[in-house]
């Protein structure tokens, strides 16, 4: 019998994580992700307590989050559940009834990006990284856009605290543009 090892979407065996100056980058191996799309003459319902945000827009609320994807859809983020017997996207599901409910969960990967000097290297970080305007987006704002040649989705969690969501196959390449340019504006700080 093989003896399967479980990483992370980098290749490791512990979430990587990498300080440069003021800003740490973790990745996030504990975010479940699925997508909820409305059905025909569906409402829009409030999986586990949450209020679903618009466009441009995430919300959290109690263990749970979510960011608006497009017209009637939007992800909604939470713990992996301890048991791996256990399904996230079921979990949604029984809290958003008559939604389409798709688990997500390993084709991202997250990146959880810290400042320990307030918004300003989050500002500067996000200039370097994506064509949007680091000023609008500000906490309780998610966007979709393109980080190097990647598309992803950029969170804005807090001041301090932003989040990059990027397709699990290209986790290296996500974790190289974000890490580069970090350590760059180390250098230029």
């Amino acid at each position: 019998m093989t003896d399967l090892v479980p990483t992370t979407a980098l290749g490791d065996a512990a979430p990587r994580t990498a300080t440069f100056g003021v800003l740490t980058l973790t990745e996030n191996d504990r975010l479940a992700l699925a997508s909820v799309a409305l059905r025909r003459n569906t409402d829009v319902p409030a999986p586990m307590g949450l209020a679903l945000p618009g466009p441009g827009d995430w919300v959290e609320g109690v263990g749970v989050a979510a960011f608006w994807t497009g017209p009637g859809q939007w992800m909604i983020e939470g713990p992996v559940p301890e048991d791996p017997r256990e399904d996230f996207a079921a979990e949604v599901l029984r809290n958003a009834p008559g939604c389409s409910v798709t688990e997500q969960t390993d084709g991202w990967v997250a990146v959880e990006i810290v400042s320990d000097a307030g918004e300003g290297p989050i500002l500067d970080l996000l200039e370097r990284l994506v064509n949007l305007d680091p000023v609008t987006l500000r906490p309780g704002k998610a966007s979709r856009t393109v980080l190097e040649h990647l598309g992803v989705f950029v969170i804005r969690r807090d001041e301090d605290r932003l989040a990059v969501i990027g397709m699990r196959s290209a986790a290296g390449s996500l974790w190289h543009a974000l890490s580069t340019a970090a350590h760059r504006l180390e250098g230029a700080a």
